[in-house]
């Protein structure tokens, strides 16, 4: 999968999942001496979906409590949905996140269908 400034998403189709990775000596949280790195890659969060024939449900984004406010969700859902445009699917934004996201960012509306009531 790609790199995404700090970010390597990673797919994973059999457990119908994109997880967001911070690849090493990226920013992450603070240690003793003031430093914002990490010597290891570190899941940030993931977005949880099921594929069918002609569409992807995107069912639900997490981005993990130490790592929001970064702008790694957004990066996630942007990757991912290029993802599934490739593969010349539409979605169902089921998750409210992804939902939001598209409305922001109206490139993608033309990809997504109305989530059944």
């Amino acid at each position: 999968m790609a790199n995404v400034g700090s970010l390597r998403i990673n797919h994973s189709p059999a457990q119908e999942r994109y997880e967001a990775i911070l690849k090493p000596g990226s920013t992450a949280g603070s240690t003793e001496s003031g430093d914002y790195v990490i010597d290891d890659e570190q899941v940030v969060g993931y977005l949880d979906y099921v594929s069918e024939p002609y569409q992807v449900v995107l069912t639900h984004t997490v981005i993990h409590e130490q790592y929001s406010g970064h702008g790694y969700a957004g990066q996630l859902v942007r990757e991912v949905l290029d993802d599934i445009r490739d593969a010349g699917k539409q979605v169902v934004p089921v998750c409210s996140y992804v939902q939001r996201f598209i409305t922001q960012h109206p490139e993608y509306a033309d990809m997504a269908v109305p989530v059944p009531q």
